[in-house]
């Protein structure tokens, strides 16, 4: 499953905006306070507006008002549209989840909700799930859809205004789409890692299936990978060796009071080092490392600045990684203000954003003949950022 496209219309700083064809490693640049965080901050939306409701996503974030772009009628909508391509009943099909959200009389509602894909190439997009203001119909026969002359079996619900439909329906497998979805967007990882939260010895009990967002779980998710995926756990011991010059090997180890520590191995030492001795950097590689080779991975990746914490030489390193999970079936979406992460991406997968008089604009690398030809003579995109090269984006 891949996010293709991605169009937000009063949605913050993008009054109306697009990206698509998404490469699976997508890399995002811009000034500060130019937009980068509000574009990732999408996907943690849609999710807060899964887990609780739409209102409460919003209320979150300040509220209706300040989420709407500014200069905006109150009376308008807020639109994000996302195209992403799954399998089907065994056919990839490309498949759009369009939500519109606004307000009245002083409530939140959601005033559209679609999803929707084609039967073939041609044709019309048919709408499996179609609901405004609290009513609609989800298709029950999806796996009909490609029979001829079968007919499709609407049922129709109400749910309350501010819910999405997808919560709900997404529940019951016979709801295909749009249980797809709802597991796309459940399993999100939008990271906003804390290297002091991620050190030091944690308590045995927890989440270890999946590291948090924060990181605060990183000794549990290591310990689950070392005991229940010892080759996974290698891997990423083989990575760090590689990655990390001087370490040797990596333990999650059990404490007397019943605590898990890390343990690390320099070679150039006889006795290892725990977790809160070692570096910044080895600690925020090491975490992105057990995120990147997790067991049973997120379909979706969304990480600002991972440059923060990391010498220069290992970010390309890092982005080395970050293509080998997307090349592994995964999608990552990654901002940064540093040349050294830019010198190790290809033309294809760099956005930029620029703002103006309060709205944000994106633009994609391969499109600026320019970049293209200045690529095409060797030269690197993050020696083009840091020259200020491209138009309208401040490189610092």
């Amino acid at each position: 499953m891949r996010i293709e496209s991605i169009r937000l219309k009063n949605y913050k700083s993008f009054k109306a905006t697009e990206m698509n064809e998404l490469p699976r490693l997508c890399v995002v640049v811009g000034a500060n306070g130019s937009g980068k965080s509000t574009l990732f901050d999408v996907f943690g939306f849609l999710k807060d507006c899964l887990t609780y409701n739409v209102r409460q996503a919003l209320q979150v974030r300040g509220g209706f008002r300040e989420m709407l772009s500014r200069g905006v009628d109150g009376a308008e909508s807020i639109e994000l549209e996302i195209k992403f391509r799954m399998d089907v009943i065994g056919v990839e099909r490309l498949v759009t989840y369009l939500l519109e959200i606004g307000q009245e009389d002083g409530q939140v509602i959601v005033r559209r909700e679609i999803l929707r894909y084609k039967r073939g190439r041609y044709g019309s997009p048919f709408h499996f799930l179609d609901f405004s203001g609290g009513e609609g119909y989800a298709i029950l026969n999806e796996e009909d859809f490609g029979k001829e002359n079968e007919e499709l079996q609407r049922e129709y619900q109400e749910i309350s205004r501010d819910g999405l439909a997808i919560k709900g329906l997404g529940q019951f497998t016979r709801f295909q789409a749009a249980s797809a979805f709802r597991q796309l967007i459940e399993n999100w990882h939008i990271s906003d890692f804390h290297i002091n939260r991620a050190r030091g010895s944690k308590e045995a009990l927890g989440e270890f299936e999946h590291l948090s967002i924060t990181g605060d779980n990183l000794q549990l998710v290591a310990r689950n990978i070392h005991d229940n995926y010892p080759e996974v756990f290698q891997k990423i011991v083989n990575a760090m060796k590689h990655r990390v010059p001087g370490v040797t090997d990596i333990k999650p180890v059990l404490t007397q009071d019943n605590r898990l520590i890390l343990s690390f191995q320099d070679d150039a030492f006889k006795d290892p080092f725990i977790d809160s001795r070692v570096s910044d950097g080895t600690i925020k590689m090491f975490a992105f490392l057990v995120l990147l080779y997790d067991p049973s991975p997120h379909p979706l990746l969304c990480i600002e600045e991972p440059e923060n914490q990391l010498y220069p030489s290992l970010l390309w390193e890092l982005a080395e990684e970050f293509r080998a999970y997307a090349e592994r079936g995964g999608q990552v979406f990654v901002s940064s203000h540093s040349p050294d992460f830019l010198n190790a991406v290809d033309l294809d997968e760099v956005f930029w954003l620029t703002k103006e008089k309060g709205y944000t604009s994106i633009f994609r690398a391969r499109d600026n003949a320019q970049l293209k030809a200045f690529v095409a003579e060797g030269d690197q995109m993050g020696y083009l950022w840091k020259h200020g090269l491209f138009p309208g984006a401040d490189p610092l």
